[in-house]
């Protein structure tokens, strides 16, 4: 029995871990370290990076020699040449060709090294491509974790107000009983009792919304149980307002990941015209070739003097692969003179898109220099509203006082009353949508100063 009772309190105890286990509240740090992992689009940019490695294979290949093999058999009937003798002969036989081919580029106008070369680009700007996806799933990652922040607070205001406008209700008919306030004013606290109830029911769908949201950009399956715990600090400790937009901005040249691909993408660019004017040039490819033949027919017997005596067998597979064997080497030069203008359209396309990438390359760095301006007043501007949210909740909430005792001494009705709770309850939200508008928006700064987002969402 003892041992039964032992059983149970272990299965007990582990049901209760397995619980805390799905309930366990996601910190900011962990579903961006999960989403990058995880997350769809992140998997299919690393894909992007192994094609890379797989061209730069191939661009590699272009240097080695080409090995290639053939070997037909065939069946000839009637009137045909014997392949091994040269002779017409009016039979039924078989024959075995076998040969191989060895090719390779002496010169070829640098397009194999600048094909390698753009290869080697190509998988910096892919890597490059990766880092960027993650940072805008951080990104994103943040503000989706941020809203849920927002819409947990939310939800508590909105809970607190139904719980104060149903004890407000309770006393209100006590007060009506007793003859203190009229009817009417009982109605109003009823309607607005309601009203706080669909406002509960409207942030907890909220709420929901946005935790669904987060699942999903972490790629999450099971997000009934899925929560999140606030870690992140509204305060500057990084001390980014002191900065000075234009030394952000230099140092967002030195680290924002876009501006490595375009400029990479330039580079790969100019390596596209080089091999594009290769064409111009003219190749040099060295070739060695092997081949022999079997014949399976019976050849013409001669004797001493070279009179036929007859026909005779054909000599064994091995000696006539050994016998019949023929080699041959040398070079081919091909000079380009005229192809349709092909070259000349593929040097001209190349240095089209060669302009097209330093325009990009220059507009990425313009919007990266209106970006930083932008956040820096975007965060200037968040913490002056937050600011300015505090001291109207503080007013706020000093007139409900004020409103409050004013009401409980019959000197102010209900609807006036309630009217003050609403603009008490507005204050609150305000206060709470500054805060993590500021949070993201002043994290925002920072991270185009460098500092990774699960970096600078920690308290």
């Amino acid at each position: 029995m003892k041992k039964i009772n032992y059983i149970s309190i272990a299965f007990i105890f582990l049901i209760g871990l397995a619980s805390q286990a799905q309930t366990k509240a996601w910190t900011l740090e962990e579903c961006v370290r999960y989403a990058i992992k995880n997350n769809i689009s992140i998997k299919n940019t690393e894909l992007d990076t192994l094609s890379a490695n797989i061209d730069k294979r191939g661009a590699f290949g272009n240097f080695l020699p080409s090995l290639n093999s053939n070997s037909s058999h065939s069946w000839n009937i009637g009137l045909n040449t014997d392949p091994v003798t040269n002779v017409k002969r009016n039979q039924t036989t078989q024959y075995t060709s076998i040969g191989a081919g060895v090719g390779f580029d002496i010169y070829k106008g640098m397009q194999n090294q600048n094909t390698l070369r753009r290869a080697n680009l190509s998988i910096v700007a892919s890597k490059y491509k990766l880092v960027k996806m993650q940072e805008d799933i951080a990104l994103n990652v943040a503000n989706a974790f941020l809203q849920v922040l927002f819409n947990k607070e939310n939800l508590k205001v909105q809970q607190e107000q139904l719980a104060i406008n149903e004890k407000q209700y309770t006393r209100s008919e006590e007060l009506v009983k007793a003859g203190s306030i009229p009817r009417g004013d009982l109605l109003d606290v009823k309607a607005t009792v309601a009203t706080n109830k669909q406002n509960v029911i409207t942030a907890e769908n909220s709420l929901l919304i946005s935790k669904l949201s987060l699942a999903q950009l972490l790629q999450l399956k099971e997000f009934w149980d899925f929560d999140v715990i606030d870690d992140t600090n509204i305060n500057d400790e990084n001390n980014i307002m002191s900065v000075k937009p234009i030394d952000i901005y230099a140092k967002a040249k030195e680290t924002r990941t876009v501006l490595k691909i375009a400029q990479t993408n330039l580079e790969i660019a100019q390596k596209n015209v080089a091999i594009a004017k290769g064409g111009f040039q003219p190749t040099l490819q060295g070739f060695y070739n092997f081949n022999t033949q079997i014949s399976y027919a019976d050849v013409i017997a001669f004797d001493g003097n070279g009179n036929v005596i007859g026909t005779k067998a054909a000599d064994p597979f091995t000696e006539q692969f050994k016998n019949n064997r023929g080699q041959s080497f040398g070079a081919q030069l091909s000079i380009p003179i005229f192809n349709g203008w092909s070259v000349r359209n593929n040097v001209e396309r190349s240095k089209v898109d060669l302009e097209k990438s330093k325009i990009a390359l220059e507009k990425e760095d313009l919007d990266l220099q209106r970006n930083v301006y932008t956040a820096f007043t975007d965060a200037k501007g968040a913490m002056n509203a937050h600011e300015s949210a505090i001291i109207a909740l503080e007013s706020r909430d000093e007139a409900y006082n004020y409103a409050k005792e004013k009401y409980a001494v019959g000197l102010m009705n209900s609807f006036d009353f309630n009217q003050s709770q609403t603009l008490l309850t507005n204050a609150q939200s305000e206060v709470i949508r500054t805060k993590y508008d500021y949070i993201f928006k002043i994290k925002i700064l920072e991270f185009y100063f460098g500092i990774p987002i699960d970096q600078i969402m920690k308290k």
